[in-house]
């Protein structure tokens, strides 16, 4: 069973930085891309920032230079770093894999950004 665990959440002022980590099981780490998708109150689900198995990255315009993304294969984690953080970065932020076409979620980890 493929299994998510997302951690590092917490309340911080803007501009300050918080890192997420997201712990993986039941799959082949390494041969897969994870994403961080986050959702706002009465807001959609939004994809945040990506890294593929090679360790490419792809980011939202909205964060770029601010989050980076990143895998450790070894631990399979793969964590989001985010700093200068703002208050429109306020939402639950959760790790995704697609397998065999079907979608796997953590329970999210909640960031709130205000003063």
């Amino acid at each position: 069973q493929v299994h998510l665990v997302e951690s590092g959440g917490g309340l911080v002022q803007p501009g300050g930085s918080l890192r997420l980590s997201c712990i993986a099981s039941g799959f082949t780490f390494r041969l897969y891309s994870m994403t961080w998708y986050r959702q706002a109150p009465g807001k959609q689900r939004l994809l945040v920032a990506r890294i593929t198995n090679d360790h490419s990255t792809y980011y939202i315009d909205s964060v770029k230079g601010r989050f980076t993304i990143s895998r450790d294969n070894a631990e399979n984690t793969v964590y989001l770093q985010m700093n200068n953080l703002k208050p429109e970065d306020t939402a639950v932020y959760y790790c995704n894999v697609v397998l065999n076409g079907v979608s796997s979620w953590g329970q999210g980890t909640q960031v709130t950004v205000s003063s």
